[in-house]
């Protein structure tokens, strides 16, 4: 059937083209590939390939599906959802169109053609297009379960060779003179849906499965070597920003519990004994296999690199011969290329990831063994280490050895190098060779010299951030101290005094690292001037095939220059951190069998001829404990002066000392309540099961004989309410009712008890002692050390003590006497109590003096209901971004230092001097050139070579200079900024912040800041300026290679982007994953004790490793998709370069210059990577850049009022009288919670001594947090001599005042600095001090006199002994209006009435506010405040309160008859 009209020509030009078919046998691939008719036979064998695969896949289904299935379609109708992945829709919109599209030109082909031949090709090529894209279609639209994997593969490699001859057809159309209409058009105006096509082929257009992401323990092991296995992950990250729960867990080879079996098993068992390294040795019998295959690699991708630059020479005589005879030749050139780079790309990349989970192995191991050696330690041990020493060995050595693997084979990989590229050399150079390496030797040398020079600058600056760490952490954990003293700004330039010191350091190895830079960057060019020169001089012909292979092999040789001296540093501070470990490792431990525990028998405790000591080579101890015998179910009290021995005799029973000689024999399991409480961060619940399983009665029991009810009601959210860092939002009470709790729900048979009493009130005191020690404990056997004689009457037994010995054992009326010490205590406390008995019996009634407890409690007040919506969480989640990194954040860091003209500056001055590299380059191919051979000069030659390589030189060095300065710059504004703003906080801020998410920030994200964000920051910026050149230069000798560029260029930036969705995300996810690993080790080393009396080492062992196993996850799927990303990246340039290699090979001879041919190979062998790291180097400042983020939320944190106000200073001596007038104050601790001072109003004289008392959680401390304005009130005023203190600044507040905080704080250091730490009194004012507080005779019998050591936390001081130097610390300081919170709870009653005659003395005419849980202490007060559920109930003189029914009268006979009713 034909037409009456002739046909349009675009239909018959389209579908004949008869003049293009060209035939001829001597044609060359390239002129044969250029044919229309040719290309249309490719298209059409491709498209039956895929048609004959989809038809084979679809029977071979068919004979797999089970016989229960044969009745079901093959594929099922995908159900019409709303969730269909948009990008599917997209898919099957395009593939719905090119149908129609190619349906439409099929059936014009059949009416239309003027050639009978050419119809039927045109016929048989649109309609196999059709059924292509029809079966493609097909698919997508009858997807409803996942589709096998081979349908999948097959249709992504058809969308693939669909770009592929699209774009091949589209270059090959801009070799003719003229397109052809409208052949070229209509392939041209395809191309955009071809990108399409190419994107989908990447991606995937299946939808991802709802099941949890592929692991790497189930991949195949081409998923492994290719990286496919992170695919899953990477598509759920690019979606959604990712979270903890998201990230696959680790195989179980690399989960920390195997590591940790593997290295135990390998650990020799008498290291102790041997002179040998048991770390080094159990870790390397423990990873060898892993060693080794990294080292493969290593070796394997050394070959590899070496293979490219020879292949230079036979590529430019390959484009300089005329007729280019043996194609064969160049194919094989082009295969040997692409092979040996993909083999280079494959290798690197394996060796990168081998190597950085070599190293996460390593990390994983030594932290768990850390950990489990952490619970093991001797006091000693802990000691002499330290728990910031620990914490270190953990965090940073632990990383110095995960990081050295990536370093450890350049040692002996630098000679293997140096060797291979000198043959090279030689054998294009001769002798010249020589002259070469020995330059790479010189360089190397320098640089080996600076680094080592670098390395001293390192050790030193990771001495001062440790010194600047441990400063800050010492300030974090006493700020609340600090505050009240107003020391902040003292301890803030202690601090950067340290950071000044760092800051000089850190200048130094910047400006070092810079040298050693510049040295790297112009290497290549100087080892060239040099090598050339000596060639010339020795008669060595220069052509462009020698010159330009010998510049790509002094490229090479950056590497082993860069990575020898690096690798030695890195091995060598690896080696000092496998050094402290090592040291750590094989500290003493505490002794097992030191106590030896029974199960049965008569007699609980027993010590014979004991003698112990804190040392561990002590000769003579410090207890000296002969014979006790504990019997079972019986109440012994362990009674003494402060620093007698007390709590070392609790200690050798529970095996903390080391036992010299004797026997301690224990029967049964033990519980310990310390005298400085240990409250882990959690919930309330959580710290008093402590692991144990919940049994609902007896849990409520253990709360109502610890007085915790009232407490746990006064809680908007009861026992589920989360406690701070270190019980930071309880009171010392609280603290002790809790820790007691947890003891008493372990139902242990032996109770040792550490003063517990001592930071409760006299009523809370008899509770817990009559519902408690003598209730649910009655039947066990229970040891309590107190002050509290009131309760000795009910002991079975009381051991006195004194100077380490028992001095005396016996019942109450046994011991009695003057003349004895045990009398000595006794009499002290009836003295004391000498006014309350008087008071008791003075005109009280019999019903007045017990009052009905019911009563009391009618009387207070309800608690206020809840108005404002809150959470039971104190410690919120870590505020963490999503998504990109602001662009803002990006700006704030740049221009910090300079503004935009720094950002100028440092891009003029890269380009300036990638430009001198090319112009060097391009001379050398200049003069190297055929038609140059004649007139070459060689002075001329090298005369201006010098003056680039100079000029290259110069322009580098200003460049390394100035971005290092304005780095330093940088991360010196920032440290101010972050500092500044912690240091201005309000202490709600560190109530609900943990330490460890401050220190992160001031340790990491600092360190990020001080020296890989300027360095690379600096290097992003010459990598793209270089892959912009690489690109020009490459593709220069083959133009058409840029239509190929940039569709590689938008796969390379969508690369990025979807890579960088997830990469950073996890890096942020490690950073918050990590913090915990150290704040839980830290917290255990802290509360060690406990955990072992408890017998818990192994649930907290395990719960380090869950924290570990957590982190590592983050890390280890970072550094996967890092991988990742490099392959995909290197194979992308590696393409690109051999596509290069392709045209140089095909293009005709005179469309070629041999000499650009050598320029653009030696420029191109570095694309790949160049390509790479430019990309990888972005995405990790990106990363890195979340410090910048992360450090700027610190700089906003809301500051407490401001330390100093100008227009409101008080009078110099203000306070001057020390009048107290308070109206309506209300307090409440944040805006989410209830009030905890409701409405006090009160006036007080200047000179009046104020008691302070009321039942535990009452709202005493409160108060004085009120007067230092730790809380703002919400409500009322505090005015002070007639000045409203909330109008002042709050060091000119609270330097006025004087405070005795409830724990006694030291800060490490020695007496001096802790009695006066801001150096403003001499040393005859200390002791003074130190006289009048009690010390003198302490601190004047040691060595160092006031310069005496006090360790972290003041551990090497008794508790009684850390109250005392407080007190001195007041002393000194005179203050007109003094503040005391149980200043005396830790002191025996000797001693507690001594310093309250030494107060009523020197501070005669000051304003006292005295908070007491013992009551002696207020009687002698002019008058009583009573506080309860934060009203203050009754406030007048002792004697007038105790003549009614009041609630200090209750509490003054509670404590009068407290011992008669136990």
């Amino acid at each position: 059937m034909q037409s009456s009209s002739p046909p349009p020509r675009w239909i018959t030009a389209f579908f004949s083209s008869s003049s293009l078919l060209i035939n001829g046998d001597d044609l060359s691939p390239l002129q044969w590939l250029l044919s229309p008719y040719n290309q249309r036979l490719l298209l059409s064998i491709s498209d039956s390939i895929f048609l004959l695969s989809f038809i084979f896949l679809t029977l071979h289904h068919c004979r797999r599906r089970s016989p229960e299935l044969e009745n079901e379609p093959l594929l099922t109708k995908l159900p019409s959802s709303p969730t269909t992945p948009l990008k599917l829709k997209l898919t099957i919109i395009l593939l719905s169109f090119l149908t129609i599209f190619y349906t439409t030109l099929f059936i014009l082909s059949l009416f239309f053609s003027t050639s009978l031949q050419c119809s039927n090709l045109s016929s048989i090529l649109l309609l196999l297009r059709l059924l292509s894209h029809l079966f493609s279609t097909s698919m997508l639209l009858l997807l409803s379960n996942p589709l096998p994997f081979s349908f999948l593969l097959f249709l992504r490699l058809f969308f693939f060779s669909s770009f592929f001859f699209n774009s091949f057809f589209s270059i090959s159309s801009f070799f003719f003179t003229s397109l052809l209409f409208p052949d070229d058009f209509i392939i041209l105006s395809l191309l955009p849906f071809s990108f399409f096509l190419l994107y989908f082929s990447i991606t995937g257009v299946q939808p991802a499965p709802e099941s949890s992401p592929a692991t790497y323990a189930t991949a195949s092991l081409l998923s492994k070597a290719t990286w496919s296995w992170m695919n899953p992950l990477l598509a759920k990250g690019y979606k959604t920003p990712l979270n903890l729960h998201d990230i696959p867990s680790l195989a179980p080879e690399h989960q920390a519990e195997t590591l940790l079996q593997t290295f135990t098993s390998h650990w020799p068992e008498n290291h102790l004994r041997r002179n040998h390294h048991p770390v080094a040795t159990s870790l390397f019998l423990s990873f060898w296999p892993n060693l080794l295959l990294t080292a493969s690699l290593s070796l394997l991708r050394l070959l590899a690199m070496y293979i490219s630059p020879t292949l230079i020479q036979s590529f430019i005589s390959f484009a300089s011969s005329s007729t280019k005879s043996s194609m064969a030749e160049g194919y094989y050139l082009c295969s040997i290329l692409l092979f040996s780079k993909l083999i280079e790309v494959l290798t690197s990349h394996q060796f990168n990831f081998q190597s950085q989970k070599l190293g996460m192995m390593i990390r994983s191991t030594l932290i768990t063994s850390l950990y489990r050696k952490g619970l093991r330690l001797s006091c000693s041990s802990r000691q002499s280490h330290g728990v910031g020493m620990i914490v270190n060995y953990m965090a940073v050595d632990a990383q110095q050895l995960s990081d050295v693997m990536l370093q450890l084979h350049y040692l002996w990989l630098m000679p293997l190098q140096i060797l291979t590229a000198l043959t090279l050399l030689y054998t294009y150079l001769g002798i010249a060779a020589t002259t070469g390496i020995a330059g790479t030797l010189i360089a190397t040398l320098f640089i080996l010299l600076n680094t080592r020079r670098n390395n001293t600058f390192q050790f030193m600056l990771m001495t001062m951030r440790d010194a600047r760490m441990k400063a800050t952490n010492e300030m974090l954990a006493n700020m609340r101290v600090i505050k009240l003293h107003a020391w902040e700004r003292h301890f803030v330039e202690h601090i950067v005094g340290i950071r000044d010191g760092e800051f000089g350091w850190l200048s130094k190895f910047m400006y070092s690292m810079s040298t050693n830079m510049v040295v790297l960057w112009s290497s290549p060019a100087i080892i060239a001037v040099v090598v050339f020169g000596t060639s010339l001089f020795t008669g060595v012909k220069l052509d462009a095939a020698v010159v330009f292979t010998a510049m790509t092999i002094f490229r090479l040789l950056q590497e082993p220059m860069r990575n020898f001296p690096q690798a030695l540093i890195t091995v060598s501070q690896a080696t000092v951190s496998l050094e402290r470990v090592e040291r750590f490792m094989m500290s003493k431990e505490l002794e097992e069998k030191a106590v030896e525990r029974v199960d049965g028998g008569h007699v609980a405790i027993e010590i014979r001829d004991g003698e112990f000591g804190w040392d561990d080579e002590a000769l003579h101890g410090s207890l000296k404990v002969f014979d006790v015998a504990i019997k079972r179910g019986t109440l012994s009290a362990v009674v003494g002066t402060v620093g007698s021995g007390k709590s070392s005799l609790l200690a050798c029973i529970l095996g903390e000392m080391h036992k010299i000689s004797g026997t301690v024999r224990v029967c049964g399991t033990a519980a310990y309540v310390a005298q400085t409480a240990w409250i882990q961060n959690g919930t309330i619940q959580e710290n008093i099961l402590f692991g144990s399983p919940m049994n609902s009665e007896k849990y409520k029991e253990v709360i109502r004989v610890c007085c915790l009810e009232k407490d746990l009601e006064m809680m908007e959210f009861g026992d589920k309410t989360e406690i701070g860092e270190r019980g930071i939002n309880l009171s010392g009470g609280q603290k002790q009712r809790v820790q007691l709790a947890r003891a008493v729900y372990q139902d242990c048979d032996i109770y040792l008890l550490d003063d517990v009493f001592s930071a409760v009130d006299a009523h809370t005191g008899s509770e817990i002692f009559k519902e408690c020690v003598r209730g649910v404990l009655k039947e066990k056997t229970v040891v309590l050390v107190t002050h509290q004689v009131d309760f000795l009457h009910n002991a079975d037994c009381i051991l006195v003590m004194r100077d380490g010995t028992i001095v005396q054992s016996g019942k109450y009326d046994e011991l009695l006497g003057s003349d004895t010490e045990f009398g000595v205590l006794v009499s002290a406390h009836e003295n004391s109590m000498e006014l309350v008995e008087q008071s008791t019996n003075h005109n009280i009634s019999n019903e007045h003096s017990k009052p009905d407890k019911q009563s009391i409690e009618e009387d207070r007040p309800g608690i206020s209901p809840k108005t404002e919506k809150g959470t039971s969480k104190l410690i919120e989640e870590e505020e963490r971004e999503t998504g990109h990194v602001s662009w803002n954040v990006y700006k704030v860091y740049i221009t910090e230092a300079w503004g935009w003209w720094g950002v100028v500056i440092v891009l003029g001055i890269s380009i300036v001097w990638q430009v001198s590299l090319m112009s060097s380059d391009y001379w050398l191919a200049y003069v190297t050139s055929e038609q140059n051979v004649v007139s070459f000069s060689p002075s001329l030659f090298i005369e201006v070579y010098c003056i680039i390589v100079a000029v290259s030189l110069v322009v580098v060095a200003v460049r390394s200079f100035l971005i290092s300065y304005l780095g330093l710059k940088t991360a010196q504004i920032f440290f101010e900024q972050m500092l500044n703003c912690i240091s201005h906080a309000s202490m709600s801020f560190f109530d609900t912040t943990p330490s460890g998410r401050i220190l992160t920030r001031a340790s990491t994200d600092q360190t990020n800041i001080d020296l890989f964000l300027p360095f690379f920051i600096g290097l992003t910026i010459t990598m793209y300026i270089t892959v912009i050149a690489t690109v020009i230069v490459t593709c220069q000798v083959a133009w058409p290679t840029f239509i190929a560029v940039i569709p590689l260029a938008w796969l390379n930036i969508w690369y990025r982007g979807y890579y960088l969705a997830t990469s950073r995300e996890l890096t942020r996810l490690d950073s918050i994953t990590k913090a915990p690993v150290i704040h839980h080790f830290s917290e255990s080393i802290l509360g060690v004790t406990t955990i072992r009396c408890f017998r818990k080492e192994e649930s907290f062992a395990q719960e380090n490793i869950n924290r570990v196993n957590s982190s590592l996850r983050m890390d280890f799927h970072n550094n996967g998709s890092n991988e990742w990303l490099g392959f995909r990246l290197e194979l992308i340039g590696s393409f690109v370069l051999c596509i290069v290699a392709l045209l140089i090979i095909m293009l005709p001879a005179n469309f070629i210059k041999p000499e650009y041919v050598g320029l653009s190979l030696s420029y191109g062998l570095n694309l790949n990577s160049a390509l790479f790291f430019a990309v990888w180097i972005s995405c990790f400042i990106e990363n890195r850049m979340v410090s910048v983020e992360r450090i700027k939320q610190f700089t906003k944190i809301p500051s407490e009022a401001a330390w100093e106000i100008k227009d409101c200073l008080p009078s110099p001596n203000w306070p001057t009288r020390g009048d107290i007038v308070i109206q309506d104050l209300k307090v409440r601790y944040r805006p989410n919670t209830p009030l905890v001072l409701n409405g006090i109003t009160l006036s007080i004289h200047g000179g009046e001594k104020i008691g302070v008392v009321g039942r535990t959680g009452g709202g005493k401390s409160t108060l004085i947090q009120a007067f230092f304005r730790l809380v703002e009130p919400c409500g009322g005023k505090i005015i002070v001599d007639g000045v409203d203190i909330c109008t002042i600044g709050l060091h000119d507040l609270r330097s006025r005042f004087g405070i005795i905080p409830q724990e006694p704080v030291l800060f490490q250091g020695t007496v001096r600095t802790n009695i006066d730490p801001v150096g403003k009194y001499s040393d005859e004012e200390i002791w003074q001090s130190l006289e009048r507080c009690q010390l003198k005779d302490a601190v004047a019998s040691k060595p160092e006199k006031l310069d005496a050591l006090v360790v972290d936390n003041g551990e090497n001081w008794s508790v009684g002994q850390r109250q005392l130097l407080c007190l001195g610390r007041v002393m000194l300081k005179q203050s007109r209006i003094l503040f005391m919170d149980e200043a005396t709870a830790s002191v025996d009653s000797q001693t507690d009435a001594v310093i309250q005659k030494i107060i009523r003395e020197d501070f005669a005419s000051c304003t006292i506010l005295s908070i007491a849980h013992r009551i002696p202490t207020v009687m002698d007060c002019d008058r009583v405040l009573v506080i309860d559920a934060g009203y203050a109930k009754e406030f007048d003189k002792p004697s007038k309160l105790i003549e009614l029914n009041s609630l200090f009268g209750a509490l003054v006979q509670e404590y009068a008859n407290r011992s008669a009713d136990t």
